[in-house]
């Protein structure tokens, strides 16, 4: 998109924009043309970060620009254009979406399921066309929700949701929120006036996870899938809540083109559909990219070749693709190969293995959480989803049970898109014998008895007798988890056996087990539960952050607890914040900041964490020299190591000061790579963070690894 020569232009022009107050504007004429040099680098360093993820500004540079503008406008309405970079959230959309017609029909595309199917689809594009070789282009297949942009005269005027093909629905002040559709393109410099792209909106899985952590925290149903999530995104009613989905868009077809007289360019000045996505991706959309995700097949066995590629590393892909898209590269052939009804010709999905499957309801059980939630769970006939064999799955809530109409006995339609848990996507209604039963919810808790109660604003029935045995039990086996206080041996179900001897009825009570009496009990030797004891005794010198963890406070996770571990030097501090303290911290919220209070405000809670500390657990933070060696320091771990786990690896990190995270950003200082690296590796590599092998992580830590993890590492 940018020439060298241009993008240092627009360096030297950012840095002197920097300079500029909007005080330093004298009048409407000097306002305007800083203006246009702003929304001129906004518009790069946008292409920088969100095409290229590769930014040259800092996020502090890019908001003194994007706010300088944002005050010219406010003082200079009549200066606003609609391409302006400020114009991407507007104030709000009406009830109901209005359709439009796009320029031209929005077909599916025929699928083909093996190797045979895509060579029958190249016998019948060598009879239509006459020609003995065809060249085809061969790109992922991304499951998202489709859209249609449309340009005039380099300006996006229209995006639509693809509807029935011929009419969508026009969501363009919510599109206008994902910034890797470009507001402005210079089309006219390749002829073209008006132009209509086809593409489809996605939400990276790193995103789609934690989305779907925050809504099984507020006690709202998961989306099924990342294609799910980004469809429901883009039906909000409001562009600001749609802008914090970070939806992306990318483009992978142009539908329409013709010139200032109206002339059709496809086929002619647009020739070949592989440069036709170099131009897009020249201009700043977000494409498959061209040598690395789109590639040019000679013929039918370098397609199946690439597909077979591709299904292979579909996991590791940041974005949910469900296959391949096989399109002839000459566009010219399209008016001759024509299409049906439903699809074109001169193209075809080779679709990779099903992630979804039917299966049978056979019974409904209620679990109690750690937090009081009820929820239901479905225990389903044995079923194989992309190579995991599911046999239950969660049905959220009582909602959810009448929204969807689930009844025991019920043949179900099952997902498991990438790393989420198993969904219900609907009930197969039309496979009812008349013998299927109704679900009923209970009204008491199915561990205690106490009434269950459904708090103002929750979707979710709670048992709220704190001493409720299964909330006891997962309290308990929480706190010994691997994201907590990492107890081996410890599991839910030692935890349910030590309760029922009663060795355990409190979290306290871990660092009083009568190991005498455990080397009794049948499966426990000398061994086992010296091991045991061990695990325990390493537990209480863990990073306070991992106690904050264990404690179960409602909406705190592991990168909450981080957060507040940064800020404090002993847990028990925390007793004398208040909410507007909390509030000030990264990523706290009103809600979550209420449940830390409301949970170092009860006085049972403070005991116990004294109690810990009297019984040998760390709550505060030690003032070691060597425990500051990586402090500020952010690392993300890739692919195996052999010294260690990645768990093990990241516990030292944070030992010694510094954070880890899962996935790679511009944040990110250091990403240590070990055998068979996944998808962080080239992000890594696109954004210019510093990349390190095993051996000189190891070099970094070895001097300064704490005593309790020496004997888990391999130096």
């Amino acid at each position: 998109m940018y020439t060298p020569e241009k993008e240092r232009e627009l360096i030297e022009k950012t840095k002197k924009l920097l300079k500029i107050s909007i005080e330093d504007i004298k009048n409407k004429e000097e306002a305007e043309k800083i203006a246009q040099e702003l929304r001129e680098v906004i518009r790069y360093h946008d292409w920088r970060y969100y095409v290229l993820a590769n930014p040259v500004i800092s996020d502090y540079e890019y908001d003194k620009l994007f706010h300088l503008l944002k005050d010219i406008e406010k003082k200079w309405p009549e200066l606003i254009t609609p391409d302006s970079p400020t114009q991407r959230v507007a104030s709000g959309l009406t009830k109901e979406f209005p359709e439009v017609r796009h320029l031209a029909p929005m077909l599916s595309l025929d699928n083909s399921y093996n190797e045979e199917d895509l060579r029958d689809f190249d016998r019948r594009v060598k009879e239509l066309t006459g020609l003995s070789h065809v060249e085809y282009a061969v790109e992922p297949k991304f499951d998202g929700a489709g859209i249609s942009l449309v340009y005039e005269d380099n300006v996006f005027i229209r995006g639509a949701t693809r509807g029935d093909g011929i009419v969508g629905e026009d969501i363009t002040p919510n599109l206008k929120t994902i910034k890797t559709i470009p507001l402005t393109a210079d089309f006219k410099r390749f002829g073209i006036k008006t132009i209509e792209i086809r593409g489809e909106v996605l939400m990276n899985k790193e995103v789609f996870k934690k989305l779907n952590e925050e809504r099984l925290e507020e006690g709202l149903p998961p989306f099924a899938n990342p294609r799910n999530a980004a469809a429901g995104s883009l039906r909000l009613q409001n562009p600001k809540e749609v802008a914090k989905r970070k939806l992306e868009a990318f483009v992978y077809q142009i539908t329409y083109a013709v010139d200032e007289k109206g002339e059709n360019l496809l086929g002619s000045k647009i020739r070949y559909h592989y440069d036709a996505i170099k131009m897009l991706y020249s201009l700043g959309f977000r494409t498959p990219i061209p040598e690395k995700e789109i590639k040019l097949c000679k013929d039918i066995d370098e397609v199946i070749n690439y597909c077979k590629e591709w299904e292979e590393k579909r996991d590791s892909y940041p974005y949910e693709i469900d296959g391949m898209v096989i399109k002839v590269n000459d566009i010219s052939l399209y008016s001759k190969l024509g299409m049906t009804s439903h699809h074109p010709r001169w193209a075809i999905a080779y679709k990779f293995r099903a992630k979804q499957a039917t299966t049978r309801i056979i019974d409904v059980v209620f679990q109690v959480g750690r937090t009081g939630a009820v929820t239901p769970v479905a225990k389903l006939e044995p079923v194989e989803i992309g190579g995991v064999t599911v046999s239950s799955v969660s049905l959220i809530n009582e909602d959810f049970i009448r929204e969807k109409d689930i009844r025991i006995g019920d043949m179900v339609l099952v997902e498991r898109a990438g790393d989420v848990i198993p969904y219900i996507v609907k009930v197969i209604k039309e496979a009812r014998t008349g013998k299927e039963k109704p679900i009923v919810f209970p009204k008491n808790c199915p561990s205690c008895g106490s009434p269950l109660v459904k708090l103002p604003g929750e979707a979710v029935w709670r048992c709220v007798n704190a001493n409720c045995p299964a909330q006891v039990i997962e309290r308990i086996a929480y706190f010994a988890s691997k994201d907590a206080m990492d107890i081996r041996g410890l599991g839910l179900n030692t935890v349910k056996k030590f309760y029922k001897l009663g060795f355990l009825k409190r979290i306290p009570d871990i660092y009083r087990l009568p190991y005498e009496k455990i080397k009794q009990l049948e499966g426990w030797g000398e061994k086992s539960v010296e091991n045991l004891r061990k695990a325990i005794e390493e537990s209480k010198n863990r990073p306070i952050h991992r106690l904050i963890t264990g404690l179960s406070i409602r909406y705190v996770g592991k990168v909450t607890a981080r957060t507040l571990a940064e800020h404090i030097k002993c847990v028990e501090d925390l007793k004398d914040w208040s909410v507007e303290d909390l509030e000030k911290l990264p990523d706290i919220g009103y809600v979550v900041a209420h449940s830390i209070y409301d949970f170092f405000h009860n006085e049972e809670n403070v005991k116990m964490i004294y109690e810990l500390k009297e019984l040998g657990v760390r709550t505060c933070k030690e003032e070691k020299a060597e425990e500051n060696v990586l402090q500020g320091k952010t690392f993300v771990f890739t692919g195996t190591l052999s010294c260690c786990s990645r768990d093990v690896a990241q516990e030292i990190v944070e030992a010694l000061g510094g954070k880890t995270t899962n996935s790679v950003s511009k944040k990110t200082d250091f990403l240590v790579v070990g055998e068979n690296p996944g998808s962080k590796l080239k992000k890594a590599q696109n954004l210019g963070i510093r990349i390190i092998d095993e051996k000189e992580f190891l070099e970094m830590i070895k001097n300064h690894i704490p005593d309790i993890l020496k004997d888990k590492i391999k130096i």
